[in-house]
């Protein structure tokens, strides 16, 4: 059961949501099933059914989180725990619509930009849980590379009728596939010697770029703060 004010707006939106999308229609009707006033919940989300939208998109991570603790991914290749990851972040989704008027929301022009830092948040979850270790410019190449797969993933995946979704399951492990055949690509490349000439420069300037440090911070991708919930 939900025990904070933010968990429980959030909660009654959701029956709201496939019929006003994440509106202030939404939020009003949250608040009011919720019983509490509108500046009430407002101290939660500010911003009202946007803040909603976005604490809906880090929920719904961290049950996939859940998922993937729970998982064997020991016994899976690293391109099917990867798979796994985003096959789990759309499984946790109970009704279609409600991520649908989500990606509608955050594909607006003035919310774009929070909406592709949602996605990276997204994929950094999946490589946090997977151990990623990297700390160069790799850090953000890999996260970049998974917004992509994810975000192309959850298009295929709203207009998907297949029994299971198998059409999209199937989708997610051809791009990822293509990732894998790019990488193997790129390192063949390297350990070209006619190559490396060439690849001295960018990698000395690539290997300037340091990944994040430890400390969150909510000015660095993958990372957020989150408002005091009451």
């Amino acid at each position: 059961m939900p025990d904070t004010l933010a968990e429980k707006l959030l909660d009654a939106a959701l029956s709201h949501v496939p019929f006003d999308g994440w509106s202030d229609l939404t939020f009003a009707a949250a608040a009011d099933d919720v019983g509490v006033s509108l500046a009430e919940a407002r101290t939660v989300f500010a911003r009202g059914g946007l803040d909603m939208a976005a604490a809906y998109h880090r929920r719904a991570d961290q049950m996939m989180v859940a998922r993937m603790d729970a998982a064997d991914l020991a016994s899976m290749k690293y391109s099917e725990k990867v798979a796994a990851g985003v096959r789990f972040r759309l499984e946790v989704v109970e009704d279609k619509e409600v991520l649908r008027r989500g990606v509608t929301l955050f594909s607006l022009p003035k919310n774009a930009t929070e909406g592709a830092q949602l996605v990276w948040g997204t994929a950094d979850c999946i490589w946090q849980e997977l151990g990623d270790t990297s700390g160069d410019f790799n850090w953000y190449s890999k996260r970049a590379i998974l917004s992509g797969v994810y975000g192309s993933t959850v298009l295929f995946w709203l207009g998907d009728t297949s029994d299971g979704h198998a059409a999209t399951w199937a989708f997610l492990d051809r791009r990822i596939g293509d990732v894998m055949r790019f990488e193997k690509l790129k390192s063949q490349i390297r350990a070209t010697p006619a190559f490396k000439p060439l690849l001295s420069i960018p990698d000395a300037l690539l290997g300037r770029i340091a990944a994040p440090s430890g400390k969150k911070s909510r000015n660095l991708p993958g990372h957020w703060t989150e408002r005091s919930q009451q």
